[in-house]
């Protein structure tokens, strides 16, 4: 088959095709407008580029639609053309919050839209959603509003900002009851609630895990509490290594109680080497710091037996300077 021919094919049958078909699910909860997440029991495959591209996380496998019949089905290259070939006029099955995303590109920037949205205050719909369906609490909610952090999203979410090193806006996380994205145009940096000169550095894969690890510890004064918004971009590498170089900093790897968290967490580790800091990589009892965070309130309405706070490792690793 000619290169055109295969670049044709490639158009014409999306990765979303070939995962449906193999069994696997979207799971909207996990998805956002660009990078699609969908899973077959144990197994995730993340669609993005349209659903050109895809990876898995637990993996260093990625690549076009036919890289995916490959891995997916171990067949050679040949075989997987007939594959794809088959599956030409299939249309994957979509989500309603995908179809209603495909909206036209507003006319403002970045942070022009970000600077259009209220701040979240007390008794508004943000946040009561922060605070009675995450369990923010007050203290926490206040902090996080007086940094600028929050903005009042559509029909009760949250954004989240992200911003660069030089403090620009870069986008926003956005979570609600019923909802899970970034926003639309925007890039994944870091979200930082703190003093930006700390040098205990939480880093989370969430902005509410963020704030929630926040609560738990009581907004520790040595402690910059971040999350990624579940990416990891070269830019966000380096924002995080020019934090972790500080003498006496320390990465403390806060991300989920999973798979997928711990390699988020050796990332983190080999990051921590690199910019000889010190690691520590402390475990949610549940599986992340907001589910904590809810079963502590539950415990103290009195709707939960106590249990054990998070797990930690005993292991630290330690570079040039010691553990900030």
């Amino acid at each position: 088959m000619e290169k055109a021919e295969l670049e044709e094919l490639r158009g014409k049958v999306a990765c979303g095709a070939v995962l449906e078909t193999a069994g696997f699910a979207v799971d909207p909860k996990e998805s956002t407008r660009r990078a699609v997440k969908y899973r077959r029991g144990d197994d995730i495959i993340i669609v993005f580029h349209d659903g050109q591209g895809w990876f898995d996380p637990l993996s260093d496998a990625k690549g076009d639609v036919f890289r995916l019949v490959e891995h997916l089905d171990g067949l050679p290259f040949a075989a997987a053309l007939y594959v794809v070939a088959d599956l030409i006029g299939f249309v994957p099955s979509e989500p309603e919050w995908k179809r209603q995303s495909r909206e036209r590109m507003p006319d403002l920037s970045v942070p022009e839209r970000w600077s259009a949205r209220r701040k979240p205050w007390p008794g508004s719909a943000t946040w009561r959603y922060l605070q009675d369906a995450r369990a923010l609490p007050e203290t926490v909610l206040r902090a996080a509003v007086a940094q600028d952090l929050l903005r009042e999203g559509p029909q009760g979410s949250m954004w989240a900002v992200h911003r660069d090193a030089a403090g620009i806006v870069t986008g926003w996380e956005e979570r609600g009851p019923d909802w899970r994205g970034f926003a639309s145009g925007g890039t994944k940096l870091l979200f930082a609630l703190g003093d930006l000169s700390s040098l205990r550095l939480c880093v989370t894969e969430a902005a509410i895990d963020a704030m929630s690890l926040g609560a738990l510890e009581g907004l520790r004064p040595d402690t910059l509490y971040l999350s990624t918004g579940g990416g990891w971009s070269p830019a966000t590498t380096e924002m995080l290594f020019a934090l972790a170089r500080h003498p006496g900093a320390e990465i403390v790897a806060a991300s989920d109680n999973n798979r997928q968290g711990d390699i988020f967490a050796a990332r983190l580790k080999g990051l921590a080497v690199d910019a000889g800091s010190g690691f520590e990589r402390p475990r949610p009892e549940r599986e992340d710091w907001n589910e904590d965070l809810k079963a502590k309130r539950r415990k103290k309405d009195g709707s939960e037996e106590e249990k054990d706070g998070c797990r930690m490792l005993a292991g630290r690793l330690k570079g040039e300077a010691p553990p900030g």
